[in-house]
This record gives C-alpha cells, sequence and structure tokens, in this order.
C-alpha cells in the first residue's frame, strides 16, 4: 500500500493523545462524583467503569484514526470486476486445424472450447468473432447475442494459408472504427506506420486520412481485449509483430493460445504431410508486447482449461484502486454507531 499525500500520516501519533485526555476525563468525573452522599448519582458512575461505558469512545478513537488514513489518500492493488466490455475471438481456420493430434481435431476443439468460454463468459461482455487463414473475415461482429456467436462458431470454413497479423489488424479495426484502420492498405505496399503512398484505380475515392491518435502504454486500454488462436506460423498478410505494435500502440492486451504441435510434422486426414511448426516464440512476443499472455494448448482438456482461465482473468483484474473514499465511508459509520451506542446507554453523545 502507498499514500498519495503521505504527510497526514504525522498526525497519527497525535492520537496517543485522545486515551490519555479520556483517562484523564474519567478520573475528574469520578472524583466530582464521589462529592456527592447521593447514592443514585454514584451508582452512575460505578456504571461508568463497566465496558459498555469505553465502548463508544473507543470506537470513536477508530473512527479518527481511519478518517486521517483516508485524508493521506492509499492506494492499493485490489481484485475488481473486470471493466472491459468487448472481447475479440480471432480463430486460425487454416487447413492444418483438420489434424488430429488434439482430439478429435483441432478445429472442432477449438470450437468447443470457444463455446465454453461463452458460457463461462458474463453476458455484459460483448464478443466478436474474427476468423482467418489465407484472409481474415469477421465472422460475427461485437454482439451479446451469445446464440449468433455459436452460430458463427459452427459455420468455420477452412482456407489455406495462416494471417495472423491480419487477425489482429482486422480485430482492431472493428474495436476502433473511428481509426479508420483498413486492412487492404497494409497488406498491399506498405506496413504500418512506414508512409509509402498506396496505388489506386482512377476510379477509386479517395479514402478519409486514418484518425491521428496519441500511442499509449501497452495494456492500458480497459474496454476491449483480444483472444488469439493459431496452429501455425504467419505465412501470408501483415507482419504480426506489426500488428502487435497497433494493438499495443492503443493498449489493446492480446492474449495468444498456441495449439497442436509446437516442432515437427502431422498428418492430414488425407494422409497428405502437412509441416506444422508452431511460432511460439513469436506469439510470446506479441503477448508481451500488449500487456497480455501466452499459453500453450497440446490437448483438448488443455485448451478447455486455458479458456476457462481466460475466462477468469477477463472477469477480474487487480487495479492501483484509490481506497481513501471507502476508510472515510467506513471511519462515519464507525461514528455513527459510536453516538448512538452512547445515546442509547447513555442517553448523551460524550
Amino acid at each position: 500500500m502507498s499514500f498519495l499525500w503521505p504527510q497526514y500520516l504525522w498526525l497519527l501519533p497525535a492520537l496517543a493523545l485522545l486515551p490519555l485526555a479520556y483517562l484523564w476525563l474519567l478520573r475528574r468525573r469520578n472524583r466530582t462524583a464521589l462529592r456527592y452522599s447521593s447514592l443514585g448519582i454514584v451508582r452512575p458512575a460505578a456504571a461508568g467503569r463497566s465496558w459498555r461505558r469505553h465502548l463508544p469512545p473507543a470506537l470513536l478513537l477508530l473512527a479518527f484514526a481511519g478518517m486521517l488514513l483516508a485524508a493521506a489518500r492509499p492506494v492499493a492493488r485490489v481484485p475488481l470486476p473486470w471493466a472491459r466490455s468487448t472481447i475479440m475471438l480471432a480463430i486460425d481456420v487454416s487447413l492444418s486445424m483438420r489434424v488430429s493430434d488434439v482430439k478429435p481435431t483441432r478445429l472442432e476443439a477449438a470450437q468447443d472450447a470457444a463455446k465454453l468460454f461463452l458460457r463461462e463468459l458474463p453476458k455484459d461482455i460483448e464478443v466478436g468473432l474474427v476468423t482467418f487463414a489465407a484472409s481474415s473475415q469477421v465472422a460475427q461482429r461485437a454482439t451479446l447475442d451469445r446464440a449468433a456467436l455459436v452460430a458463427g462458431i459452427d459455420a468455420f470454413q477452412m482456407q489455406m494459408g495462416t494471417a495472423v497479423g491480419n487477425a489482429i489488424v482486422l480485430s482492431l479495426a472493428e474495436l476502433f472504427p473511428e481509426h479508420g484502420i483498413d486492412l487492404a492498405d497494409l497488406s498491399f505496399g506498405g506496413g504500418y506506420g512506414n508512409g509509402k503512398p498506396q496505388g489506386r484505380s482512377l476510379d477509386a475515392q479517395a479514402k478519409a486520412p486514418p484518425r491521428e491518435f496519441t500511442p499509449v502504454a501497452p495494456g492500458s486500454y480497459n474496454s476491449a481485449a483480444i483472444i488469439l488462436l493459431s496452429d501455425g506460423r504467419r505465412t501470408t498478410g501483415v507482419d504480426t509483430l506489426e500488428a502487435a505494435k497497433m494493438a499495443a500502440d492503443r493498449g489493446v492486451r492480446v492474449y495468444a493460445v498456441g495449439l497442436g504441435t509446437v516442432d515437427g510434422e502431422a498428418g492430414a486426414p488425407e494422409g497428405m504431410a502437412i509441416y506444422l511448426k508452431l511460432d511460439e516464440a513469436t506469439l510470446r512476443e506479441v503477448a508481451r508486447m500488449t500487456g497480455g499472455e501466452y499459453f500453450h494448448a497440446g490437448t483438448a482438456e488443455k485448451l478447455r482449461s486455458v479458456y476457462e482461465n481466460l475466462g477468469t482473468r477477463v472477469q477480474v483484474v487487480t487495479r492501483e484502486t484509490e481506497l481513501a473514499g471507502v476508510l472515510a465511508l467506513v471511519s462515519a459509520v464507525i461514528a455513527i454507531v459510536a453516538a448512538l451506542l452512547s445515546l442509547l446507554w447513555f442517553r448523551r453523545i460524550a
């Protein structure tokens, strides 16, 4: 825990004077009470030595301490409900997803795990679906309609190629439509931010220039995240790390999931060998650059556990949070309780 205004903590030792002042007042009252001959007046003085007599002042002292701590504005890392409202699921549908080293096949395992993820996710978080192979498509725009998302997952069509970078860029285009991100411009003729002129047809209308934006810290955008699943390495499209840089500049975390064979060969159902080598190094770097995490899933069970883990992570996140308001509220409640007990037991606030 840290404090934004730590200078107020120097007032805490002064609280030690309050118990001393309280004891002095008790002795003074007792001496005053003994001057009277009436037993009716002495009895309340004697009753004042019971534990109930000391509880309200003790609560009031605790309330003062809490208020001083609140004035110092404490800040702590606490788990809070996830503030993100949109998650983009980008899933590889290249032909290698037919391989059955992950039972029953990589694609079916990915579909089952994605549907499980949707069931576990809070209903007020929108989810979009992007599929990618040699090209990328938005299979379902971000929506709260889980049935539409499940239908999109069940309708996957496999293709050749693996354009991992395209999937990230297309997901960003869905999350930030006002930024004018154009996947075609990035795929043909120039990379992210290289400033190269793009050729176009004479009949094509001039496009509005992309909106200028100020890059932010990686992982600092709390309204969206991308979950990327791939079983191979990029073979076409936008460079994966260039796409990750675009996500990092916008503060969007990318959680990368590597599925299936890490190194070696696997056979397609027809017996034709497809060289499969999961590019873990790049996927790890994508996660690192964007402030996300990388997971490897070599089995269907592991993939399901990864999605369950991600479902938990996107619901609760640890953030630096100021606790002054909470402390002040608790201290006020304690002070009110002390006053009410004093009124109830002794008919006065003292």
